[in-house]
């Protein structure tokens, strides 16, 4: 069986297509916020002129376009796992449901001939002491694809991941700003050396690295919208007791999810409200990204 497998909506249609990430929808946001989050992505993307392509793992299948049924078997099953690289061996030969990481659909979404994606925040170098570094950045850094976002995760390490980042060869580029974004909060105060403001220059970008023969994902960072942004101070405040929260228990995998739940409540939903806010935003701008790279 050739892997992957492509859904109808996918298969089907002629470029630009615009990958999305499913982890989102098994792990980083709670029923319903993610079906509804996961369904209006995929508009906004058809919207702005592009196809969809939601990337999961179902019954060990990796399918490239997931249907809404399918979308709905990872928002709302029980026994779904978080797929990352390093897990797609085992999620095909044990039959598993998957929600695919940043790292997982980077590898999907380019044997596909997919080259572009959207997703929310990336995963980084963690904080604290240890050697604790997520397969999303190692996946950046060989794979060609565009991948939009908004920064790292705000409980990451930011400085350590903009340095691990740059010493690997990928370009980061502020879309609209000239700082790498917090995610929550759209200024860190770590400044990038390249600023773009529309899709066009994304595409040429990418066009010169494909010519140049380099293999990094380029790395378009999006700032959320102002009326969205959640203060540093209060994203600080709130992560400090998830930190403490999760300090003696949870480990590994778990940590993320954890941590985002925590400050969602610690936050009062303000965190949750901006982290759908900024994934749809980061849709729309691949979208438009999408379709400039057919003519770049």
């Amino acid at each position: 069986m050739a892997y992957p497998l492509f859904g109808d909506e996918a298969k089907d249609a002629l470029k630009p297509l615009v990958a999305l990430e499913s982890a989102l929808i098994s792990h980083g946001l709670p029923y319903p916020k993610n079906l509804e989050t996961a369904q209006a992505m995929e508009e906004i993307v058809r919207e702005g002129g592009a196809t969809p392509v939601t990337i999961g793992i179902i019954g060990g299948r990796p399918k490239v376009g997931l249907s809404r049924g399918e979308v709905e078997r990872l928002g709302r099953g029980s026994g779904v796992r978080k797929v990352s690289l390093r897990d797609l061996p085992a999620a095909v030969a044990r039959g598993w449901d998957g929600g695919t990481t940043v790292s997982a659909t980077l590898y999907l979404a380019h044997k596909a001939g997919i080259r572009v994606l959207a997703t929310g925040g990336i995963g980084g170098v963690h904080r604290g002491k240890g050697w604790d570094l997520s397969a999303d950045l190692l996946a950046l850094a060989q794979t060609p694809l565009v991948v939009i976002c908004s920064g790292a995760k705000a409980i990451l390490d930011l400085p350590a991941t903009l340095e691990w980042l740059e010493t690997s060869g990928v370009p980061i580029i502020g879309y609209g700003t000239g700082e790498f974004p917090a995610f929550y909060s759209r200024s860190s105060g770590l400044p990038l050396e390249q600023r773009v403001d529309t899709p066009q220059e994304v595409a040429e970008m990418a066009r010169a690295r494909d010519e140049l023969g380099l293999s990094t994902a380029i790395l378009v960072t999006v700032p959320l919208p102002e009326e969205d942004e959640v203060p540093s101070t209060l994203v600080e405040e709130a992560l400090a007791k998830a930190l403490e929260m999760a300090a003696e228990s949870v480990r590994g995998a778990a940590l993320t999810p954890f941590l985002l739940a925590r400050m969602n409540e610690l936050t009062r939903g303000a965190t949750l409200r901006a982290n759908i806010a900024l994934l749809k935003n980061n849709a729309r701008v691949a979208a438009g990204v999408a379709q400039a790279l057919i003519t770049a």
